[in-house]
C-alpha cells in the first residue's frame, strides 16, 4: 500500500522541474487534497450503505440516498483528481464538473423521488421512466459532456513540450539497466 501511494506521488510530481520544491502551489495541493478526502469519504459512504442493506427489515430508504451521494462523489472527485496539474489546478474544468455533479445528482434524486406507478408507467425511448433516467441520464449524459469539455481545455491541461521532456527524462533515470537494453533490443529490431 506504502509503494502504491509512493508511486502515485511521484506520478503527480513528475512534471515539476528537478530540484522543485516538493510540494505543489496552494491552489492545486489543495484540490488535491480535497479530491482525495472526497474519495474517501464517498467510499465510505458506499459502503455504509451497502452495510445498511443487511438491516433487518431490509435497506432503508437513507440507504440508496447515501449510495448514490457517494457514487456522485466518488466518480466526480476521481475525474478532478486526474484534472488537477501543478501550478495550475483544475482551470476552466471546474465548470463541468460541477455541472456533471449536478445532472449525476438530478438524476438520482429523480430516481429516488419518483413515485412508483406499477406497470402502467409510460416508456421513455422504449425504457420505463426510471430506468432511461439511469440509462440516458446518470449513463450517457456524462460521458456527451465529459469529452467535449476535455476538448476545449486541451491546450491548457495537457503536459507542455518541457513537462513531457522531463517525465521521460525521469523515466529513463529510473529504469534499470536490464530494462534499458532489453527496450534497445526491440528497438533494433
Amino acid at each position: 500500500m506504502e509503494s502504491c501511494c509512493l508511486t502515485v506521488t511521484s506520478a503527480l510530481r513528475a512534471t515539476e522541474p528537478p530540484g522543485a520544491a516538493v510540494s505543489a502551489p496552494p491552489a492545486a495541493s489543495a484540490a488535491r487534497r480535497l479530491a482525495l478526502a472526497t474519495i474517501v469519504a464517498s467510499t465510505l459512504a458506499i459502503g455504509v450503505a451497502y452495510a445498511s442493506a443487511f438491516a433487518a427489515g431490509g435497506a432503508p430508504r437513507w440507504g440508496g440516498w447515501l449510495l448514490a451521494a457517494g457514487i456522485t462523489g466518488a466518480t466526480i472527485a476521481t475525474l478532478a483528481l486526474g484534472a488537477i496539474r501543478s501550478g495550475r489546478g483544475m482551470g476552466r474544468l471546474v465548470i463541468p464538473f460541477t455541472l456533471m455533479t449536478l445532472m449525476l445528482g438530478a438524476g438520482f434524486a429523480a430516481l429516488f423521488a419518483l413515485p412508483d406507478p406499477g406497470a402502467a408507467e409510460p416508456l421513455v425511448l422504449g425504457l420505463p421512466i426510471r430506468a432511461a433516467i439511469l440509462l440516458y441520464g446518470i449513463g450517457l449524459l456524462p460521458t456527451l459532456v465529459l469529452p467535449v469539455a476535455y476538448a476545449l481545455t486541451f491546450a491548457e491541461q495537457t503536459l507542455s513540450a518541457e513537462d513531457l521532456a522531463r517525465v521521460v527524462e525521469r523515466a529513463h533515470a529510473s529504469r534499470r539497466p536490464s530494462d534499458l537494453r532489453a527496450m534497445r533490443s526491440v528497438e533494433e529490431h
